[in-house]
């Protein structure tokens, strides 16, 4: 029986519990259908690309491209520049693919303008984290397919918004929580599900901190990036390149260390381990229901995310959760008869990510080496299976079929890695009802469920 079925909630009824239900540059150059393949254009998958950063172009954009039965054929970005680097990237792909000049893709400055596009079947959002929702539900209500990129809001009434928008739609969306389409953390979860470890006691999260630093000295935005829009619904600050992203190059963005705009390295690669240990404990529809810990928030400079910490959490099935940087880059499963460690290993999506923490390369380890030797029978617990993550987004936009990450998973996800950042704010113990998904008797944390946002931006 899954947790869903235990806290007596189905998928449906997710939608009923909770907080509440540069201009045109280019034109698409007309090719043969051999040149992209054995797709004809009728029934290939035109796709844009909303965010032309550093996760857009070394991941998102990078991983969609070689695919045949799909194409991009725009990109939008609020820095002008960024915009004509992300055409240039795609176009020269299609170019030395076809090893024919190639000018297809159009470049926006606003998302709007692509969403209104009736060529484009759907969308790649790999924006900052504070406009992952809103562009979320306003890609599904324009009736486009989504893959977007974690975590799936900035607070958790508008992930809440943002699910029941695509239950409602119908539409296709794909949570970019890529470690579900990666072979260890599916067989990780297969074998903790399954018992090889006995009874799941508890689960240690290895999940670094953020420094302090960055410059707080005032500067004028450059004139070929929309600062107002992108500040979106968060309150109004001046603008300094260490709040944005670099002028120039592609290098980790200062916005992931401002709280303005996310909650830090505990919703940056939370959402990641904290999805992936869902999967093995089987409480990807649900949350802890117990939160507490501690954290050294800085005390100089522009950065205000969490530095070192440790979280903790309980949940209704009795498992323990403990997150925090002081253990290895990764997920650690402990049962009464052992354990099973689970990480990417040394993989880098991107240059910056955390993963100096190991030791060395080691993937997926077990207290007896036998543990991940072990074959998942026939008749026992099969996890869903995904070569890719946004190649399963592609195949789930044609038979209409749940990808790997649905949102509701996303959700809860986040939901969770919120709920830590939460209790660290707080300094004390949260009661959190997962159905409901509001605290219990405390309306200082449940006031922390939700932001002021700045019209015109406004979720709904």
């Amino acid at each position: 029986m899954s947790e869903v079925q235990k806290s007596g909630i189905s998928r449906r009824g997710f939608l009923k519990t909770g907080l509440g239900a540069a201009a045109a540059a280019g034109f698409p150059a007309i090719v043969p259908a051999t040149v992209f393949g054995q797709y004809a254009p009728s029934k290939r998958i035109n796709l844009g690309c909303i965010g032309a950063g550093r996760i857009s172009r070394s991941h998102d954009m990078a991983l969609l491209l070689p695919y045949d039965r799909a194409k991009i054929i725009a990109v939008c970005d609020l820095d002008a520049h960024r915009v004509e680097d992300g055409k240039k990237l795609v176009n020269d792909f299609y170019a030395n693919k076809t090893g024919k000049p190639y000018d297809g893709v159009v470049g926006y400055a606003n998302y709007h303008d692509l969403l209104a596009k009736t060529d484009i079947d759907a969308v790649v959002v790999s924006t900052p984290d504070h406009w992952h929702a809103q562009i979320g539900v306003d890609a599904v209500r324009a009736g486009k397919d989504v893959y977007l990129q974690k975590p799936a809001s900035l607070t958790i009434a508008e992930g809440r918004v943002l699910s029941n928008a695509v239950q409602a739609s119908g539409r296709i969306l794909q949570i970019g929580s890529q470690q579900r389409s990666t072979a260890q953390f599916r067989y990780a979860a297969e074998l903790v599900r399954n018992g090889r470890i006995g009874d799941l006691q508890r689960v240690e999260v290895g999940l670094p901190g953020d420094p302090a630093g960055g410059d707080k000295t005032p500067m004028q935005a450059p004139d070929w990036f929309n600062y107002e829009m992108w500040l979106g619904e968060t309150p109004y600050v001046y603008y300094t390149v260490d709040r944005v992203h670099p002028q120039k190059g592609y290098d980790r963005p200062g916005w992931l260390r401002c709280r303005q705009f996310g909650a830090g390295m505990i919703t940056g690669w939370g959402a990641h381990h904290i999805d992936s240990a869902h999967w093995g404990m089987n409480t990807e529809y649900t949350g802890p229901i117990e939160v507490w810990g501690q954290t050294e928030f800085p005390d100089h400079g522009l950065w205000d995310v969490h530095g070192p910490f440790k979280a903790e959490a309980n949940y209704a099935n009795g498992v323990h959760m403990s997150v925090s940087g002081d253990y290895p880059n990764g997920i650690k499963f402990y049962g009464s008869k052992g354990w099973i460690f689970v990480s990417r290993g040394n993989e880098q999506v991107t240059k910056s990510d955390p993963v100096a923490k190991l030791n060395d390369a080691t993937a997926l380890a077990s207290s007896d080496p036998n543990i991940v030797k072990s074959v998942i029978g026939p008749d026992e617990i099969h996890l869903y299976e995904s070569k890719e993550q946004h190649s399963n987004w592609l195949d789930c936009i044609i038979s209409r079929k749940e990808p790997i990450s649905p949102v509701e998973m996303g959700h809860r996800a986040c939901s969770t890695c919120l709920i830590h950042d939460m209790a660290m704010v707080l300094k004390r113990k949260l009661y959190w009802d997962p159905v409901i998904e509001r605290f219990k008797n405390d309306d200082e944390a449940n006031s922390m469920l939700h932001r002021p946002q700045r019209s015109p931006y406004m979720l709904s």
